[in-house]
Order: C-alpha cells, then structure tokens, then sequence
C-alpha cells in the first residue's frame, strides 16, 4: 500500500522518536568498531538486505576498516504490509559463499524469520561461517530462531520506521528512528 503524502506526513507527525539522529550515529560507529575488532582479520563478503539494509549498510560501509567483498541480497516478508507472511526471495547473492565468512546486514530483528532464512540459504550454499548485524532489534517476549552478531539498538515491540525501514512504502530516509502512534 502506498501512502499519500499527507498520509505519511499524518503518521511521522503523531510517531514516537525511539532513537535520535545521534544515537542512531553513534551506534553505527560502535557496531563498527565491533566488527571490525571480530572480522577485520578476515575478508568477508558482506551482504545487505534489501531494501531495509541499505542505509544502514551506506552508513557502516565507510567506517569498516578492512578489505571486504560487497554484494547484496533480497528476501522479505512484508512486502509494503505492516504485518509478516511467507518468505519471498528477490535476489540471491551473485558471488560465490562457499568456504567464505559472510556478513549479512539488516535493518531489523522483529521475529527473525527472514533473517533465520537467510542464514540457513547462505550455510547450505557453503557459506564457512555467517555472521549477522541488524541496527534495530525488537524486543519480543518470545523466543527467535536466530541470534544477531551485532546489534545496534533495542526497540520496543512497536512498529518502528526511519534509517531504513518503511511504514507503507514511506520514511526509510529518516536519519532517526519512529514508532507508529498505536492509535494509526
């Protein structure tokens, strides 16, 4: 579903700041430095997730301080929706995984399905270890079917938007991070 403009500029409006621009900045230069600190011996392949991973990944790319290969992958449940289906495969990596470390970068951990699929393709493909960074993990009071490496910020068990992830197509460009007004 695509939102009108005044539709979106309604929902930003009555949103709840989670995360502000600096923190949001600040904690991409952390995760950074723990990254960089566990793989920065090695040569990963580091891959973003599209769409959501993208700012994320443009962010943290610059402050990796080691040599890496770069792809992407593209696998979703929401597909514009508010609310997860089934897993749907876009894109595949390009470059060969196997005997490789792999870094896969996502905007969030809500559940983990996806992300847990992801992981389980990139092992069967060969992949030697996989590690994930996500910049937002929700926190659920249910258990997840994948751990992340590395974990920006915590979000509380809302739907969130901004640095990468979209309410209704809308907002991925916000240099922070919103909840959606309960009332929307």
């Amino acid at each position: 579903m695509s939102l009108s403009r005044e539709a979106a500029l309604r929902i930003l409006d009555r949103s709840d700041l989670v995360c502000g621009p600096d923190e949001v900045a600040a904690a991409v230069t952390r995760m950074a430095g723990e990254i960089t600190a566990r793989l920065g011996s090695r040569m990963p392949i580091v891959l973003a997730v599209m769409g959501g991973g993208v700012v994320f990944c443009g962010q943290l790319l610059p402050q990796l301080g080691f040599p890496l290969d770069f792809d992407y992958i593209h696998a979703t449940r929401y597909r514009g929706a508010t609310s997860g289906g089934g897993i749907e495969w876009r894109v595949r990596p390009t470059q060969d995984v196997r005997g490789r470390t792999v870094l896969v970068l996502d905007d969030i951990l809500d559940e983990g399905h996806t992300l847990a699929a992801i992981r389980v393709a990139l092992i069967e493909a060969g992949a030697a270890e996989v590690f994930c960074a996500v910049f937002c993990e929700k926190q659920l009071a249910q258990d997840k079917p994948v751990r992340a490496d590395f974990v920006g910020v915590h979000v509380p068990d809302r739907y969130v938007f901004g640095f990468g992830m979209d309410v209704h197509g809308a907002w991925r460009n916000l240099p922070a991070i919103h909840a959606v007004n309960q009332e929307d």
